[in-house]
């Protein structure tokens, strides 16, 4: 696929996606969608970690209201269902680590997309926003289902009831995100992140995202034997046997990825 709205740079095992719309604060609009979906699944296949970002002041304003000539009679279920159901799905199924590095204000579907990485690290300028309830909406792109498991009910409810900006430093205080950086050294620092996880047991960290997510859905019992099955598998790697080889011998593990 061609790409128009954003830069795809696949280097050191770090697929880097841009969000490139700068004019409109880097706005989703159908094609952009596309263009994510399939970078970011292109991404998963030949890198070993994905990272999302902005171009410009803005990582994401949220839906582009000007996509469309009448903005009143967007089909909104259409919408979501179609274009915005398989860009958070390529992104929640990515089978490598993924990285939100969130450079300025994330609002609207914007924010939550930035919430459907793995780790989500901001610059301490940049800010999320829950705007629906501003324009009569409620939280899409998945924010009703991110929000309470990543901030709690009460901060969930809140935030999309009230749609007030949430400063990266807020957000990082009420565990919504990972970290919170200088603007200083947010690039610098995304980058180091992006290249540790590049560098670990892929294998692993895929099977640390299933056994995380799968906990919401399990009991005690269920859990315990999700652990001791993946673990089982961690076990036959080449990356756990080299994983100890290296800390016996005190030195960096070689991951492979297998």
């Amino acid at each position: 696929m061609q790409y128009d709205t954003i830069q795809l740079d696949i280097r050191d095992d770090v697929a880097l996606v841009t969000l490139n719309r700068p004019d409109v604060m880097n706005a989703l609009n159908t094609q952009m969608r596309a263009e994510i979906t399939d970078a970011v699944t292109q991404g998963g296949r030949a890198a070993r970690v994905v990272v999302l970002t902005g171009s410009g002041r803005s990582f994401c304003s949220g839906q582009d209201l000007g996509d469309r000539a009448n903005a009143a009679n967007l089909d909104l279920e259409r919408t979501l269902r179609d274009e915005y159901v398989p860009m958070l799905r390529a992104i929640y199924d990515c089978p490598v680590p993924t990285i939100s590095a969130v450079n300025g204000a994330a609002a609207g579907a914007g924010a939550n997309l930035a919430l459907a990485a793995d780790v989500v690290i901001a610059t301490e300028s940049a800010f999320f926003l829950q705007a629906f309830a501003r324009i009569g909406l409620i939280p899409d792109a998945g924010g009703t289902w991110y929000l309470p498991r990543q901030m709690g009910l009460a901060k969930a409810m809140g935030a999309a009831l009230f749609a007030e900006k949430i400063s990266a430093r807020q957000a990082d205080d009420w565990g919504m995100i990972w970290e919170c950086v200088p603007d200083d050294a947010f690039v610098d620092h995304w980058q180091t992140r992006a290249a540790q996880l590049a560098n670990g047991p892929t294998g692993a960290y895929a099977r640390i995202k299933e056994a995380i997510r799968g906990s919401f859905d399990n009991d005690l019992e269920e859990q315990l034997a999700l652990e001791a099955k993946l673990q089982g598998q961690c076990g036959k790697t080449r990356d756990f046997k080299e994983g100890v080889v290296a800390f016996m011998e005190k030195r960096p593990a070689l991951y492979e990825g297998r």
